[in-house]
């Protein structure tokens, strides 16, 4: 595990490293900023064919070229890898495209001496809704969500491609992408493995969309960010425990033992800071939907159970979630996913309820069931997560406006 070096003591040396992968019309002028700004420049050529390497000339600073091009992870990985064997600690992604000002690294690294080393900083994104697409801002809110499900850490700008990464921790790391979803499983794992993620706030510039430059292709890298967020839900679930780079410190120690206590002393209490636990409007529906959906299936027995654990597991409120599941108590919810199921397989519904189909058929009618709740459970979910949206919303609206109206007087 990795020592770790208490804040106020510490400030790691940096570098830092530009992939680039056809950005040649930027590219110059982002190294000439960083080395204005005093900081030494990797750059990382990820295969590029538009000789954007070539305008470098007369900059002191190094260049890293890849044979072909293997995505942005590779080419922050391959940075990585040149910064330890150069002595660098810490290193501080930063995109070629013009977007980022790379005088505002100070800001990170200011941020990551601030706190315990080793850890992760990113640069949260000021993104002004009149001039950013509204692909950025949904892609970011979407991330966000998946980040937060799977590693429970309530993150500002999980897209953000300026960061700071602790070099040796970063090289440590089991990552498995190698292109834009690098920048999302990164923080999962990292987080994981107990490395601290901390934001703050940096500047952005969107040139006009005709000038704007992106290699994302919508439908190939969606569908690795697709499988991606699938990997990681479904590791998140799994109980065996995520291999640690950062030891548990007295302080967590300290924690969990505080918590334990307030369970047995303060159960009233405990209780209460269960109930308020991820409740964002947004939280709660995603809290209701599980509910519903898991409340569906035919998990005779241990619906409960197993509400709970998928909860804690992927930082869902478990009261909203276990309540909402009452929706799907037997009989009508049970009956209605059999008899979806029933009309699946045979093309008409069941009506001959008796002791043979009901008993004998038992195993039919729980593969109907089964069947039948994968339709009924999501759709009735979406409807009831839906309503505790608006409902939630518009309790806490009218609470803030009386709040204000009471404040003014």
């Amino acid at each position: 595990m990795s020592e770790v070096r208490m804040k106020g003591g510490f400030t790691p040396r940096t570098l830092l490293v530009i992939p680039v992968y056809n950005h040649g019309a930027t590219l110059r002028s982002v190294v000439e900023q960083a080395l204005t700004a005093g900081w030494p420049v990797l750059v990382v050529d990820d295969g590029s064919t538009d000789g954007g390497a070539e305008t470098l000339g007369g900059l002191a600073c190094r260049l890293l070229s890849l044979a072909s091009n293997s995505g942005k992870g590779m080419a922050l990985l391959a940075g990585a890898a040149w910064a330890a064997e150069a002595g660098y600690e810490a290193i501080i992604s930063v995109d070629a495209d013009g977007q980022h000002d790379p005088r505002e690294a100070s800001l990170l690294l200011a941020e990551a001496t601030n706190h315990d080393w080793p850890a992760i900083v990113i640069g949260s994104r000021r993104m002004v809704e009149s001039t950013v697409p509204k692909s950025s801002l949904f892609g970011r809110a979407f991330s966000n969500f998946w980040v937060r499900m799977e590693c429970g850490q309530e993150l500002a700008d999980t897209q953000s491609g300026y960061r700071l990464y602790p070099v040796a921790e970063m090289l440590q790391l089991a990552l498995r992408s190698r292109r834009y979803d690098f920048e999302v499983e990164v923080l999962a794992r990292a987080a994981w493995a107990g490395i601290p993620i901390y934001s703050v706030s940096v500047s952005v510039h969107y040139p006009p969309g005709a000038e704007r430059t992106s290699h994302f292709h919508q439908l190939k890298d969606n569908f690795r960010l697709t499988i991606l967020h699938t990997r990681l839900v479904i590791r998140a679930l799994m109980p065996f425990p995520h291999r640690r780079l950062i030891g548990r410190s007295n302080g967590f120690v300290a924690g969990e033992a505080a918590r334990v206590k307030s369970v047995v002393l303060h159960p009233i209490k405990f209780i209460r800071q269960i109930c308020l636990e991820h409740t964002t409007p947004f939280q709660l529906a995603v809290a209701v939907w599980l509910g519903v959906f898991l409340g569906a299936l035919p998990l005779i027995a241990v619906h409960t159970v197993v509400i709970l654990y998928v909860a804690h597991r992927l930082h869902i409120n478990k009261l909203a979630a276990v309540g909402a599941s009452q929706f799907c108590m037997p009989p009508l919810v049970p009956v209605l996913c059999m008899q979806i199921g029933y009309f699946c397989r045979h093309g008409q519904l069941l009506w001959d309820i008796n002791w043979e189909t009901m008993v004998v058929q038992i195993h039919e009618r729980l593969l109907e069931w089964f069947f039948g709740s994968l339709l009924l459970g999501p759709a009735f979910g979406l409807l009831l997560g839906g309503v505790t949206y608006l409902t939630v919303s518009r309790l806490r609206g009218k609470s803030c406006s009386e709040a204000l109206a009471m404040k003014n007087e």
